[in-house]
């Protein structure tokens, strides 16, 4: 049987000029962290093991992480559909024009950890599914943001008036400026350097990313409040590379995907926030948690924003049916 390998950067351009591979019966995965990330030990390795277990070795998963085959996170997306790569993991928040109803789920009063928005997701997977050009092999949720500052402490929602804060997704922008803040949405791999020469005050992002992209270093201070819930990442296979499969190799893929793949992410990104929280910790960074009163303000200004999103339409559909389905409301 064969196991899925992971090939370093340099090797890939060398071997493949930038290009997945293309042996019969394996497929490309592609993602821009290092494969020491936790997505790695709780999604693409745990999928590529099961693909090759269901299917006797005849499917098999070939890893380019680092970015071997696109360096910039937004365009994950981008070379799935041009076939550069088979199978993509992906943030639907960095291009949230495409993928409206899928970030839904960051909006706030949603979920509070991980799990519970992985939850979400999964309840609202049938609606969210359409969104993808895609097979959509799995779909998980990291956990709630933390506020990350190196200059400034937020001990109150009046300390982020005027700040410039991270934010994930175009659609947590208007939370975010609502409780007085100046909010532009970034990818992960430029936050740590704009922390620290300046770019950026601030950073509202999942704990996780703490060890994962040592945010720790340029921080000072950590604030945990209500700034939001979960961002969304999905693991997406190429149509063209799906379609092409018969009726038996595609019953391998369900089986080695789906919702228990889903959840392995948002127990493997919960995990990591937890020790996230305790890099930070363990670091000197000051752990502030605001008072309910402060918690309690920080939902009140949020509110306005919030009711306009849920009268907007998303893709094709009302904002507030979608939070219903991810709340569980409907259920």
């Amino acid at each position: 049987m064969k196991r899925a390998t992971i090939l370093s950067l340099t090797a890939a351009s060398m071997l493949f000029g930038g290009l997945a591979p293309s042996l019969a019966g394996e497929y490309s995965l592609s993602y821009f962290m290092g494969p020491k990330h936790p997505m790695n030990a709780a999604v693409f390795t745990p999928f590529a093991e099961k693909l090759a277990e269901v299917s006797g070795g005849k499917l098999t998963i070939q890893q380019f992480p680092g970015g071997a085959l696109n360096s910039v996170p937004p365009k994950q997306y981008s070379i799935l559909l041009d076939g550069v790569a088979d199978i993509v993991f992906t943030l639907p928040g960095y291009t949230a024009q495409l993928f409206p109803k899928t970030n839904v789920v960051t909006v706030p009063t949603i979920c509070p950890n991980a799990v519970e928005c992985t939850e979400s997701l999964i309840r609202a997977k049938a609606e969210l599914e359409d969104e993808y050009d895609a097979k959509l092999l799995a779909i998980w949720a990291n956990a709630a943001p933390v506020l990350l500052t190196r200059d400034k402490p937020v001990r109150s929602m009046d300390d982020l008036k005027g700040l410039k804060v991270r934010v994930t997704s175009a659609t947590d922008v208007p939370f975010m400026e609502a409780l007085g803040a100046s909010a532009v949405s970034q990818p992960v791999n430029v936050i740590n350097q704009n922390l620290t020469n300046g770019v950026i005050d601030a950073i509202a992002i999942g704990p996780s990313a703490i060890g994962s992209f040592k945010l720790h270093e340029p921080s000072n201070y950590l604030t945990v409040g209500s700034f939001g819930s979960g961002s969304a990442f999905v693991l997406l296979m190429n149509k063209g590379a799906w379609e092409a499969l018969s009726a038996e190799e595609q019953g391998w893929v369900d089986a080695a995907s789906g919702d228990w793949l889903s959840r392995s992410g948002g127990a493997g990104f919960q995990a990591a926030a937890d020790r996230g929280m305790a890099i930070a910790a363990d670091s000197g960074v000051e752990i502030i948690t605001l008072p309910d009163d402060e918690v309690a303000r920080l939902d009140a200004a949020m509110a306005p924003p919030l009711a306009e999103f849920e009268a907007s339409m998303v893709g094709d559909a009302q904002a507030g049916d979608i939070i219903s389905l991810m709340r569980g409301d409907a259920m």
